[in-house]
């Protein structure tokens, strides 16, 4: 990815240098390569396939290997990273959260893509002694058509913890803080990039499903996914962090971790998302028939010494005789307790 961003307006300040409503496009696109893809499908321990062959990604109608549902974040983080970094300054990158996730599926991303990233700040307000923040990525290929369209929201803090900061110096990666070590970046100049995209309005790719689809004859209201018991090691925490390109050291760092009043090192919230992801297209045969899904994060999951498990199940919540489609909610819980608030599938059936 590039080093800047272009704006598309003057900015309407939302808070101190926060431009509410206007767009930043990165300069350069990302491509995606097959190793690429197999290295984050390992990642979220996800075994599917089309995620690992290209013949079986031929056989499934896409051509080749595609990415899992959450793959985009990698160069998503990227893009987002581009945009703190330039205009929106001051925050610690190392103490942001995330809330909820959205993300909206216009065809699947494959080997060989190159992905164009645009990101707009909707919302912004100032609670629980951070800034909420909320952000939709639009990703495009390489002939300016929608691939993905992703809503996100986060918890920020500008400037660094004293003891973070000391702490920092022994544990964070190279430029992870890129102001500390970096040249300053100038704030690019507003340019034209034309009218924002009717972002409800694009309509998801018209397709059909393949024949490993799951059939929509078979589905009922109510009925149960088979439940998947994961776990996670620290190592899995590395090995994420290193793949997704986002070294947060809460998730790895115990040290890090204590200073932010948390017990243990936590997951990833893409990690866990990312992994419930695997889980509904287990279930639903066919990676390439999601539309739509969408998760809360509610609770972390704390990851030990001992490691931790993560229990996940779901059920039809309703189906659409008309579309063909049904939509699952699903249900993830570790040591007890819910780490997805509401969290929902759409997905087509054959």
């Amino acid at each position: 990815m590039s080093d800047a961003f272009v704006a598309d307006a003057p900015p309407r300040a939302s808070g101190p240098g926060l431009p509410l409503g206007q767009r930043y496009r990165a300069r350069d696109h990302y491509v995606v390569g097959r190793e690429k893809i197999r290295e984050f499908a390992r990642a979220v321990q996800d075994h599917h396939p089309v995620h690992w062959s290209e013949d079986a990604g031929a056989d499934y109608g896409h051509g080749g290997l595609i990415a899992p549902l959450t793959f985009f974040s990698v160069p998503g983080f990227l893009a987002q990273a581009e945009m703190f970094e330039s205009v929106l300054t001051g925050y610690d990158l190392s103490q942001i959260m995330q809330t909820d996730q959205v993300i909206r599926y216009l065809r699947p991303i494959r080997h060989g893509d190159s992905l164009f990233f645009e990101v707009r700040l909707d919302s912004f307000r100032r609670a629980f002694g951070g800034d909420l923040m909320g952000f939709t990525t639009v990703v495009t290929d390489g002939d300016g058509e929608p691939v993905i369209i992703s809503r996100t929201g986060i918890v920020g803090r500008t400037g660094v913890d004293p003891n973070l900061a000391d702490l920092g110096a022994g544990v964070l990666m190279h430029s992870f803080r890129s102001a500390e070590s970096s040249p300053a970046r100038p704030t690019p100049a507003p340019v034209n990039i034309g009218s924002p995209p009717e972002l409800d309005g694009i309509p998801t790719e018209a397709r059909s499903v393949s024949l490993y689809t799951r059939a929509f004859d078979t589905v009922s209201v109510g009925d149960e996914l088979p439940s998947r018991t994961v776990r996670l090691t620290a190592g899995d925490l590395v090995n994420y962090a290193g793949v997704s390109g986002d070294p947060n050291p809460i998730h790895w760092s115990g040290e890090v971790a204590g200073l932010a009043e948390l017990d243990s090192p936590v997951a990833h919230g893409m990690l866990t998302i990312g992994i419930g992801a695997g889980f509904i297209t287990s279930w639903l045969g066919d990676p390439g028939a999601v539309r739509e899904y969408a998760v809360r994060l509610t609770s972390p999951v704390h990851v030990t010494g001992e490691g931790a498990r993560i229990e996940y199940s779901g059920k039809v919540k309703a189906v659409d005789p008309e579309n063909r489609t049904a939509t699952i909610a699903l249900t993830a819980r570790h040591a007890g307790r819910r780490i997805f608030g509401r969290a929902t599938a759409l997905v087509r059936l054959r």
